[in-house]
């Protein structure tokens, strides 16, 4: 048996970055950038108005006040995408519309709140500035700038500013195909009725909701029965997508077949078992360089084990930087007691209290008891060396959501 953090660096060593593709922006959100996005103009094009209001040389405008005004002559109407060919010299201004190209000669825009016009003439009640609400060519981006660095994530802000970029494809790393097979006897299909001494298979489609909120492609192959014969050709159909993930059959029951196919089917098999609780029993090898999981049979146990093994394994075939779930430091809200030598995963709802953040367990946390992840919005990590933490005590939780 091996610990958490060997278990871990067995796997990461052996995931490898999967090639690239050319997808639209529109499909790209949440994909990792596999190359520089480097800006051909800048943005905006050319020195623009922030408000509506008139375009004036700063100086016309100088000791102007609502008592006194100051009375230019407007020579034009300049609203937005459109250029100017006129200039303003002194005594004159134009009235601009957001986004506008600032005209020749001037050098400030004053709000239209402090302004007033009629017959022609623009009266102007505040004294402007040089450069007073001029957006910058530039501003936003330069030409030849590195706007979005590879690896980065790509967010709704990254999407629009592809687009302000006139960037209607990017590259991105491919997404890799998780095949997703639940094994058992005992296991019928969702709807299929569920008679003496059946179960529904719930774990297969919890682990493709953690597939899909990975950003990966699930492939569910649906209920391996507890025979070689059945088993070996679920596997075989599986070792077409990227990654495998079964979950049961790894324990040590004389029914508990997946081990042993995993070696058959050619599969290098490095580790089967993890200094961990839920989760203990987890196969781990690869098979012609991509990766198989196999998961614990319980519910609980089959998730907990996807979030610290797979789901870092499917981000940094992605492409990702960081592959781990945000941890904070919590409040313990009561007394848990915990075996040594094992790393304990603690489902737990988390809250501010008096600006401090709390971590309390969700009742029940047996591997078979679902509704404790369903009530948890993180996991409470307790070391290895533990055997008690108080209520009180600060421990590490990571953030499920």
């Amino acid at each position: 048996m091996i610990t958490v953090d060997e278990a871990l660096d067995q796997i990461l060593s052996s995931i490898s970055i999967l090639g690239v593709e050319q997808v639209n922006i529109l499909n790209a959100l949440g994909r990792v950038l596999s190359e520089d996005i480097i800006s051909r103009r800048n943005i905006p094009p050319a020195d623009n108005s922030a408000m509506d209001g008139f375009a004036v040389r700063a100086a016309d405008t100088l000791f102007a006040s609502r008592h006194k005004p100051v009375i230019l002559e407007v020579i034009e109407d300049i609203p937005a995408g459109y250029i100017s060919r006129k200039t303003v010299h002194p005594g004159q201004a134009a009235r601009i519309m957001t986004g506008a190209a600032i005209p020749k000669g001037a050098d400030a825009v004053v709000r239209v709140e402090d302004t007033d016009s009629r017959d022609g003439k623009a009266w102007i009640f505040a004294v402007a500035e040089a450069g007073q609400d001029i957006r910058r060519a530039g501003e936003d981006v330069k030409i030849g700038e590195i706007v979005i660095r590879r690896g980065s994530r790509l967010r709704p802000a990254e999407i629009g500013m592809l687009a302000s970029l006139s960037r209607s494809f990017v590259s991105v790393y491919q997404r890799p195909l998780v095949a997703i097979l639940a094994t058992g006897d005992e296991l019928v299909e969702i709807d299929e009725e569920a008679g003496q001494g059946k179960i529904v298979d719930s774990n297969s489609y919890a682990l493709t909701a953690q597939v899909l909120d990975c950003g990966a492609v699930p492939v569910r192959l649906g209920i391996a029965k507890d025979t070689k014969e059945n088993l070996l050709e679920k596997f075989r159909t599986a070792a077409r997508a990227d990654i495998i993930v079964s979950s049961g059959g790894v324990s040590v029951g004389d029914f508990d077949f997946v081990k042993d196919i995993m070696k058959e089917i050619g599969s290098s098999m490095k580790f089967w078992r993890v200094a961990m609780r839920p989760g203990r029993p987890l196969a781990f090898g690869t098979l012609e360089g991509k990766p198989i999981f196999g998961l614990p049979g319980n519910p609980v146990s089959s998730m907990v084990s996807f979030e610290q093994f797979v789901r870092p394994s499917i981000l940094k075939m992605m492409g990702h930087a960081k592959l781990f779930r945000r941890t904070v430091r919590a409040v313990l809200k009561e007394d848990i007691r915990k075996k040594s030598g094992l790393r304990h995963f603690i489902r737990a709802k988390l809250a501010v209290e008096k600006g401090e953040i709390t971590a309390a367990p969700t009742g029940e946390q047996g591997s078979g008891i679902l509704k404790s992840m369903v009530l948890a919005d993180g996991l409470i990590v307790l070391p290895e060396d533990i055997t008690v933490a108080r209520a009180g005590d600060r421990v590490t939780v990571q953030v499920l959501e």
